[in-house]
């Protein structure tokens, strides 16, 4: 028999996973339940990124004898009917400059603005005024980041297997990951919270540096991740995904998004074309292949890489070693890092991040119950990379202290 302990633990993840699904239909505005839903956006003083969905869903206001299931039950069914708008026409007002666009067919909208007069913000989020023109308008109020001149570098860090662990493309595996399990068993990679606070805050502790997350998942996602930043106290940033899916009854299979990871980190290199970039990914995707093609394409720009180590596959390990030498020759350093607390170190040897940091972020891993490697990154030429990563055991794991850190890096460091 269940203790009353675990059923109350069983409701609580209940309610919140309801809570979370039936999210966002009670916004809805105007007849025939339209909604305008803006995501987080990004930009420099000069110009600005948006996009967002509009959507319809069935209006049911909630009677005031309905219980809270019944409500949040009603609204996952109304969500799961919702209807994509295509065609409708959404203004814009930011800076001193007004745009008009459309959305495609499955309802999405891009803003794309020139600022003429940005008004000064405390915490560098600006209010972009959203108007869905109708008969009866819809109108929201979507956030820009926006950095601040004192900002030194620009991070943009994959989502899934580097911030967390694998799962973040099934809605449902996730919420349970967030909200049944233990807190042993980790959804965030240990240290990860503290390592990107520290690369947010910078050298100084006050530069407030643009964080720019990228995921292969579709933008119906957002709302999972979005509760799994707060969560776990990681920098908010935009979330560029690569696709919606546009995952129908007629059409079941998810759409191709080739190249599209590439062209969103060129069009953030073009946009912060002042500013040094770090690229974090993962070894178990095409992270390292496409972070090596930026790095050859834009000599100069990428100040560091860094590649958590998941894989397990020596011939992986052989495919990083080549992409590590291309790396290398531009100018920039590569780490394949077991823990967060190797690509600390190396921040902050290369002044990215506080000299202290390091140790808040392994102070950070000891509270998670966690163990990262407390032996110093080795640094190795290129072409030891992989006796140094296989470590003669010949097997590559992601977990902390199961694989080691390894720093490829340029002989010319003060040439930067």
């Amino acid at each position: 028999m269940a203790s009353r302990g675990t059923l109350g633990k069983w409701k609580r993840a209940a309610t919140r996973i309801l809570n979370l699904a039936a999210r966002p239909v009670r916004t809805a505005h105007g007849k025939r339940g339209t909604v305008l839903q803006p995501y987080r956006g990004y930009g420099s003083r000069e110009e600005v990124f948006l996009i967002g969905r509009v959507f319809r869903q069935s209006h049911t206001e909630h009677g005031g004898g309905e219980d809270d299931l019944a409500a949040d039950l009603r609204d996952i069914g109304r969500r799961i009917v919702r209807r994509s708008v295509a065609d409708a026409t959404v203004r814009a007002r930011f800076g001193g400059t007004e745009q008009r666009t459309a959305t495609d067919r499955d309802g999405y909208f891009r803003f794309h603005l020139k600022v003429r007069e940005l008004a000064p913000s405390r915490d560098c989020w600006h209010d972009m005024e959203l108007v869905l023109e109708q008969l009866e308008p819809v109108t929201a109020t979507a956030q820009i980041f926006i950095p601040p001149e004192r900002c030194r570098h620009v991070v943009i860090s994959d989502i899934d297997d580097t911030v967390m662990f694998t799962g973040v493309a099934s809605k449902l595996k996730m919420m349970w990951r967030l909200f049944v399990q233990d807190a042993e068993s980790r959804v965030a990679f240990p240290g990860v919270a503290a390592l990107y606070r520290e690369m947010h805050a910078g050298a100084s502790g006050d530069e407030r540096n643009p964080m720019l997350y990228v995921s292969r998942a579709p933008w119906g996602i957002y709302d999972v991740l979005d509760e799994f930043f707060q969560m776990h106290n990681i920098p908010i940033g935009p979330m560029l995904f690569l696709r919606e899916w546009g995952i129908t009854w007629k059409s079941p299979m998810p759409r191709k998004a080739e190249d599209h990871k590439r062209e969103l980190i060129a069009n953030m290199l073009a946009l912060y074309k002042d500013l040094p970039f770090v690229l974090i990914g993962d070894s178990g995707q095409h992270d390292p292949e496409v972070y090596r093609q930026i790095v050859d394409e834009y000599p100069g720009r990428v100040a560091a890489v860094y590649i958590r180590n998941v894989s397990r596959d020596e011939t992986r390990i052989r495919e990083i070693e080549e992409l590590a030498k291309a790396v290398t020759a531009a100018g920039s350093d590569m780490v394949l890092a077991a823990d967060s607390l190797a690509i600390a170190n190396h921040a902050a040897e290369l002044g990215l991040i506080d000299r202290q940091a390091p140790a808040r972020v392994n102070a950070e891993i000891d509270a998670e119950g966690a163990t990262a490697s407390r032996a110093p990154a080795r640094k190795v030429a290129r072409r030891d990379l992989r006796d140094a990563v296989m470590g003669g055991g010949g097997n590559v794991s992601g977990s902390a202290g199961d694989a080691p850190n390894v720093v490829v890096e340029t002989k010319r460091r003060d040439s930067r």
